[in-house]
């Protein structure tokens, strides 16, 4: 599926409604210091709406047709083949990406790849039960190329994010006059119907295993008590 269902969506008013609501969500959701790099993987056009280049000198668009603000540094590459070096990005952020990505587990595994440990990662996504989604696809079919399951359900994203050893912390839904989010342990799977798009934030976590040293057996360098009241010595003593 092409991206451009992408754009062409954020130009209908419900889609200026989801760009501002994303645009919000997306400034709160960056808590990183300005000193930290943040990547972002798919370039928006907009992106000065929740980010301040200039105060952000590490922020980062990569995109494979160099879209994006164009105040922002870019990096002109495949989402599903990261330039970059392992362990290296304090926060990743893919806006509707993986929707119209034909490698989309092998992009997540160039995220888990690149962020550091206690990383965040931030991603957006349709909807694909959405009714709104689905008019607006069917209507604008001709710049798509089909349905074919490309929109990913939440419940996909946070079983690949658990595969990766991601956390999440907030799952929110956006129903263009509103956002609600749920946080750790009250994150349900379902989805609803009348909510446009979707966003998961998780931390990358990093478990190290704790190897197990046999211990060796002490040779006692005290007496015991009981030992005193043992039958050898009590024959001992009447001796």
């Amino acid at each position: 599926m092409k991206r451009n269902f992408l754009f062409a969506w954020y130009q209908t008013p419900r889609g200026k409604l989801l760009q501002q609501l994303e645009a919000d969500y997306l400034q709160r959701s960056i808590t990183v210091s300005c000193k930290q790099t943040i990547l972002q993987v798919g370039g928006l056009g907009w992106e000065s709406e929740f980010i301040d280049c200039s105060l952000y000198k590490n922020f980062t668009i990569l995109d494979a047709k160099s879209l994006g603000c164009p105040n922002a540094r870019k990096i002109q590459a495949k989402a599903y083949s990261l330039p970059l070096q392992s362990n290296s990005v304090d926060m990743i952020i893919i806006p509707h990406l993986l929707e119209f990505d034909a490698f989309r587990f092998q992009t997540m595994r160039e995220v888990e790849r690149v962020l550091k440990p206690e990383g965040v990662f931030v991603v957006l996504n349709f909807n694909p039960w959405s009714l709104w989604v689905r008019y607006q696809y069917f209507w604008d079919k001709k710049m798509a190329d089909s349905w074919g399951g490309h929109f990913i359900s939440r419940s996909r994203i946070l079983d690949w994010l658990k595969l990766l050893n991601f956390e999440v912390t907030t799952s929110s839904e956006f129903y263009l006059d509103t956002v609600k989010s749920t946080h750790g342990k009250f994150i349900t799977r379902g989805q609803s119907f009348t909510s446009t798009a979707y966003a998961i934030k998780a931390i990358k976590r990093r478990y190290n295993l704790i190897p197990l040293t046999p211990v060796n057996a002490l040779n006692p360098r005290l007496i015991l008590t009981n030992s005193l009241n043992s039958p050898t010595t009590q024959l001992n003593e009447h001796e």
